[in-house]
């Protein structure tokens, strides 16, 4: 399988190539991977990137791509209960995802589970066999076979529980790369012997650089798919080169080089368009095997640290997220328990705190609200439980789940949701579809968002990169394309300076007539308040714990609070964060509103604790 599409990007930049560019190399790889077992191509990342940051609808993504690519079945990551979100959802709402999914183009789903909790799998599982889908069920890698949890008996038991769910193929999913060639025998060959007529699919990623020994060790013992990635896209956190493997094994590999290395050559001109997003790894590391954090998720949390401040302090992340992983209960970690360990992680180092200090701080500090929800259970339960008495501190009195979450939930309302957005969106330039319903459902403050932009903006993933990435230079003329012969010719004349709302007016020529568009400089110098800071010894003087956004402030002043009430919700890069009262007392102040930004350390709430 090529994941060039999909988790090669996302392991190398940040999960940012565009629709437009995929497009262009789409017939061409219709052709030179016709014979491959499948092209993945969604979910994952892509789903939440694809509208919150390139303002592109996923589902018009994946009609497109089936639109250019007819001949090879697409394949997509399947969250289990939490379909391509990061939290569970109603029953129906994951059923009707997969069958929608189905109709506009999907093939080959992988579902898998962040803690390998077989019964959020259960409902992804029966959600794409009642679609029509292929069910590829997944066990995924952790540790070592030397592990006496993670174990070759821990692995086949749950195989044996994926069989008799009625799984159509086996998927080992390896996210971060820890599958020595050692353990890929031994773990195949087991699952071979113990599942001879069983399809195995092989993930791995290349971060320590063993990635195609690896596979050719799953070959010999029995594996019959594994993931590759075109060259100029693979190796460190992504797959493993698919060039390297088509000549490691040229006997039994239906593809031809000639045309894969055509691939290869498009792809090496189009990395370059996404420089700012590279992580700057120069090389491979070992030491995944350490903090064995996830090739998918490596560039994107380094990207995530930069924006938090703390690019300087990578390494300290890196130790700190092996530390958070002990706390979480030596997890399986993959999207979403990946992001719970991470942001962990970060709050950590942004805070100074040691593993012994979270544990015995815990009462008092203001998590991540993913760590939070964690302990909660909202993602279901880890293979061997909960942490204590750290659970009980993180969690409080918030109400606990002992079971499958999502079974909780009552069934999600289409039509009344429908109607909602249609009527909120009446005048928009976008005409609400049911996939619009299901991107609302599933992410709904990203998807106001988009549209939002969507109205404001318009359609600008008709954009080339270059001018989406960058913009246009003065003097500079673009050719769009709206569809085939219709073409719009624009040419920027100038930009005049900011007047004193921040408000710009640009200058520019449409088909040679002049036009003015006025428009807020997102490039002006900001004028963020500087803020007091929050006193380190006096326990009512609340700071911000983390970089970020004000999204809500939950008091006001003169409030009666008790220790533990939420004071503000924080957001950044992604990670939300409720900054709780440390202290029963009356609220003399708040010192932010929505929309503030506001630094680690920053005063954001005073209490006149009580006595």
């Amino acid at each position: 399988m090529d994941t060039t599409w999909r988790d090669a990007h996302q392991s190398l930049l940040a999960t940012r190539m565009r629709t437009y560019d995929i497009l262009k190399i789409a017939p061409a790889t219709n052709i030179a991977l016709r014979n491959a077992y499948s092209l993945e191509n969604w979910g994952g990342a892509t789903f939440d990137v694809c509208m919150r940051f390139l303002r592109e609808c996923p589902w018009e993504r994946l009609e497109k791509m089936r639109e250019k690519v007819p001949d090879i079945p697409f394949q997509m990551l399947l969250r289990g209960a939490n379909a391509v979100g990061y939290t569970s959802y109603p029953d129906n709402l994951v059923r009707e995802f997969c069958n929608t999914a189905v109709k506009s183009g999907m093939d080959v789903f992988r579902v898998f589970d962040s803690l390998n909790y077989l019964e959020n799998m259960r409902l992804g599982i029966d959600a794409v066999g009642e679609a029509g889908g292929i069910i590829e069920g997944t066990v995924c890698f952790t540790s070592n076979l030397s592990s006496p949890r993670y174990n070759i008996e821990y692995y086949l038991k749950f195989v044996q529980e994926l069989v008799n769910c009625g799984i159509h193929v086996l998927a080992i999913k390896d996210m971060a790369g820890l599958l020595t060639p050692d353990d890929a025998k031994t773990l195949i060959s087991n699952i071979r012997r113990e599942f001879p007529t069983l399809p195995i699919h092989l993930h791995t990623h290349d971060t320590a650089g063993t990635g195609i020994a690896t596979y050719l060790a799953a070959y010999e013992a029995g594996a019959d798919v594994v993931d590759c990635a075109i060259d100029s896209l693979s190796g460190t956190t992504s797959q493993p080169s698919l060039g390297a493997l088509m000549h490691s094994v040229p006997d039994n590999l239906s593809l031809q080089v000639n045309q894969v290395h055509e691939l290869n050559s498009y792809w090496e001109e189009c990395r370059k368009l996404y420089a700012p997003f590279e992580s700057g790894q120069k090389s491979g590391s070992a030491d995944v095997y350490v903090h064995e954090m996830p090739g998918g998720q490596y560039t994107n949390l380094l990207f995530q640290s930069g924006q938090l401040g703390l690019a300087s302090q990578w390494r300290d992340v890196k130790k700190a997220y092996a530390d958070a992983n002990i706390l979480l209960g030596d997890i399986v970690k993959v999207t979403p328990s990946s992001k719970v360990c991470g942001d962990l992680a970060q709050f950590m180092v942004a805070n100074g705190l040691s593993k012994d200090d979270v544990v015995e701080q815990a009462d008092t500090l203001s998590f991540p609200n993913s760590v939070v929800e964690y302990f909660q259970g909202h993602l279901g339960i880890p293979p061997h439980g909960f942490l204590e008495p750290l659970r009980t501190k993180v969690v409080k009195d918030k109400p606990t789940f002992n079971g499958r979450p999502g079974a909780e939930l009552p069934p999600y309302d289409f039509a009344k949701k429908e109607a909602a957005l249609k009527e909120k969106w009446a005048h928009g330039s976008r005409v609400i579809r049911h996939v619009d319903v299901l991107s609302d459902a599933l992410y709904p403050a990203v998807f106001d968002e988009f549209l939002s932009r969507c109205n404001e903006f318009g359609k600008i993933s008709i954009l080339d990169t270059p001018t989406f990435l960058q913009g246009m230079t003065v003097g500079e003329e673009l050719i769009v394309t709206l569809e085939t012969g219709k073409n719009l010719i624009v040419k920027l004349l100038s930009v005049g300076a900011p007047d004193e709302n921040g408000i710009i007016s640009v200058n520019f020529e449409l088909n040679g007539q002049p036009r003015v568009a006025r428009v807020k400089d997102m490039n002006a110098e900001s004028t963020i308040k500087e803020r007091s800071i929050a006193l380190v010894d006096v326990v009512g003087s609340v700071g911000a714990p983390m970089p970020g956004v004000v999204v809500d402030t939950k008091v006001k002043k003169g409030d009666r609070v008790k220790a533990g009430d939420p004071l503000v919700l924080l957001s950044a890069m992604k990670m939300e964060t409720v900054v709780s009262a440390p202290c029963s007392g009356t609220v003399i102040n708040v010192e932010v509103t929505s929309g503030d930004s506001v630094k680690a350390g920053d005063l954001v709430v005073d209490i006149d604790e009580d006595l």
